[in-house]
């Protein structure tokens, strides 16, 4: 569906729904990660995209304290309401406490409500929200993220904060899941949905917000993503135990490397060097940390040289890495991956997002693209019933206010 066509639609339900019409139009993306998972959290570089699919919004302030929440996608755009002044939303500063869970969607949009009022930005009254998202649920491409940014640009847009910049959305996005929802995600996914650049994936070092735009011009070849239709649910999964193990290593490492601040500040020829003193498990999960880091370095130099083949070979070795040391792939995805690199054309293929599900991202030649669809397709559905969807995709714009 068009942008046009979403827009004209998602102001026609906001006025049957609520029976009023909208102030804003506004979007959020997706992301997808080319390479660099699960290093966000332990202070290494990233290199994701925005997408442009997402979620969108249309949303009007109201007169009194009242908040109504309502989703497209979500039980026929089913009202759930809240006060301001209700104690779960906890607006007076003090903190809810994790675990408040990701079974009411709303908690989402909440937990950013909370988050700004957290960092002085009092929200003086309620408002009226209608959300449509085209990410497909559960796949892996951050749509709790375009939902917890978007979010906060409404607010921002809605309430006039203008002390709130365009990475602040991340911040706060990212402060409401792990504190709200009690999920402990890294910032990425908040950040590329925030800064994304339409052509240009992002290269961020997540120790210090530091970034750079690198421009994807990949001649003669596109960014593939393969949906497994595995759904994953990241905060009943082993996500949080992986950030666990992680935050082990580090604090047994410390005791090793005076001033060591994060698993992303040691090479692979450092860690290699202190690596006996951790637990067999403890070791895979921080070798996965430290040379996925190194690989998201290593992939910046090959896409600025035009060292695509390259590029496909670390984004291999990267989802051997999540398979074998951090252990966050599933059946159904190493089936899809081990495909793909079966295919002729298929410069590199791993999975991507938190795992446990999701999708794949792979590096296609346009001329093998139909035949990487098909023989995919063919192959999943006769090992597991099941017909995977596929985006290729271009680069998107960040959060924006639409009209």
């Amino acid at each position: 569906m068009e942008e046009k066509t979403i827009v004209e639609k998602l102001t026609a339900d906001f006025e049957r729904i609520f029976g009023t019409e909208a102030e804003g139009v506004f979007f959020a993306p997706g992301r997808v990660n080319l390479i660099g998972e699960h290093t966000d959290y332990n202070g290494g570089h990233v290199f994701p995209c925005a997408l442009t699919i997402g979620t969108y919004a249309a949303a009007k302030k109201r007169s009194d304290r009242i908040i109504r929440f309502a989703s497209l996608n979500i039980r026929g755009g089913q009202i759930t309401e809240i006060s301001l002044d209700d104690p779960t939303l906890a607006l007076d500063g003090s903190d809810p406490g994790p675990g408040r869970g990701a079974d009411d969607w709303t908690n989402y949009p909440k937990g950013v409500i909370w988050a700004f009022a957290k960092s002085g930005h009092k929200i003086p009254c309620g408002f009226d929200i209608l959300y449509y998202g085209t990410i497909p649920a559960g796949s892996g491409l951050s749509s709790s993220a375009s939902l917890e940014v978007l979010t906060g640009l409404v607010l921002r847009e809605l309430f006039n904060l203008d002390g709130v910049r365009q990475v602040d959305l991340a911040i706060n996005g990212q402060k409401a899941e792990n504190v709200y929802v009690g999920m402990n995600c890294g910032i990425m996914d908040q950040f590329a949905s925030a800064m994304g650049k339409a052509g240009h994936a992002i290269f961020l070092d997540t120790n210090t917000l530091e970034y750079k735009y690198a421009p994807l011009d990949l001649k003669g070849m596109k960014i593939v993503i393969t949906n497994s239709c595995v759904k994953h649910k990241l905060v009943d999964s082993g996500y949080n135990t992986r950030r666990e193990e992680c935050e082990t290593a580090l604090d047994t490492l410390k005791g090793v490397v005076g001033g060591l601040g994060s698993l992303g500040e040691l090479t692979p020829e450092k860690f290699d060097g202190i690596a006996d003193v951790l637990s067999e498990t403890i070791a895979k999960r921080a070798k996965h940390a430290v040379y996925e880091n190194a690989r998201t370095i290593d992939a910046l130099k090959a896409l600025g040289q035009d060292a695509v083949e390259h590029f496909g070979n670390l984004m291999n070795e990267s989802h051997t890495s999540l398979r074998d040391d951090f252990e966050v792939s599933c059946p159904e995805i190493d089936f899809l991956v081990d495909m793909a690199w079966k295919i002729p054309g298929v410069l590199g293929s791993r999975i991507t997002g938190g795992g446990f599900g999701g999708c794949t991202v792979s590096i296609v030649k346009d001329e093998a693209i139909a035949t990487f669809k098909e023989t995919l397709t063919k192959a999943y559905k006769e090992k597991f019933s099941l017909t995977p969807e596929f985006y290729v995709i271009d680069a998107g714009e960040g959060a924006h206010r639409i009209c």
